[in-house]
């Protein structure tokens, strides 16, 4: 059995994913933004799940989250589920915390990043971007395409672990609405599938990925020019380095 970090935990994707792992017996530590949500996951604790707590939005926090998750013990996959779609905090969240926890938490054997079918509208542009959410200076799309790059230049540098991006669809969460069209377990199953499957597919790195089949991410993710200029521009704002390998 697999143990499986899981941020933005307290609803939606994140809590189905973790419902349906634990229920699969897998260990599963899941993350809530403040001790005002730990109601939203005791079922999940009730069930076995371990849990920490930290905003996403804020760096100092999203270091301590990654370093109670190191004391819960190593992780064999991580799901960067939590994101916000409007205001300042797009680019703090969707962006600079999965690559915080990805320099920080102990490396495990899978990452898995959540993208969206929106990142295919986002400008591969990091002028004037602030990345520390002072004021909204990018888009949710351009969000999704900084993360999607960021999973291609994970799984080009660090060829020991098994990289990949998720387009869940549009799935009535609070973030999608409740009259998106797309089916919600569809949502989660592939992350679920990447984190622990040992079907030859899943085993791939590298991949974006719509309801278990691969589909193809905008140019920019694949840019090897875009992917360093991002990941310097997040190691200059944190000052947190990205292991090359």
């Amino acid at each position: 059995m697999a143990r499986i970090f899981i941020t933005g935990s307290a609803d939606g994707l994140g809590y189905g994913a973790a419902e349906n792992l634990l229920a699969a017996g897998h260990d599963v530590v899941v993350h809530v933004r403040n001790p005002q949500r730990l109601e939203a996951v005791q079922s999940l604790v009730d069930q076995g799940a371990q849990m920490v707590v930290g905003d996403l939005s804020d760096l100092n926090a999203t270091q301590e989250v990654a370093e109670q998750v190191n004391r819960t013990g190593q992780m064999n996959a991580v799901i960067h589920n939590a994101g916000v779609y409007s205001g300042p905090q797009i680019v703090p969240v969707n962006v600079v915390a999965p690559y915080v926890l990805t320099a920080l938490i102990a490396r495990p054997d899978r990452l898995i990043y959540l993208s969206s079918g929106m990142h295919l509208n986002g400008q591969p542009r990091l002028e004037n971007v602030d990345w520390t959410g002072a004021r909204e200076s990018a888009s949710y799309s351009d969000s999704k395409l900084f993360i999607t790059a960021l999973t291609m230049a994970l799984a080009r540098r660090w060829p020991d672990v098994i990289c990949n991006a998720v387009d869940p669809g549009w799935v009535p969460t609070k973030m999608g609405g409740a009259g998106a069209p797309d089916d919600l377990r569809l949502g989660h199953l592939t992350q679920e599938w990447l984190a622990v499957s040992d079907d030859a597919e899943a085993l791939n790195s590298g991949g974006y990925w719509h309801h278990q089949k691969r589909r193809t991410p905008h140019a920019a993710a694949h840019d090897e020019a875009f992917q360093n200029a991002l990941i310097e521009n997040l190691a200059q704002i944190t000052g947190i380095t990205l292991p090359q390998s």
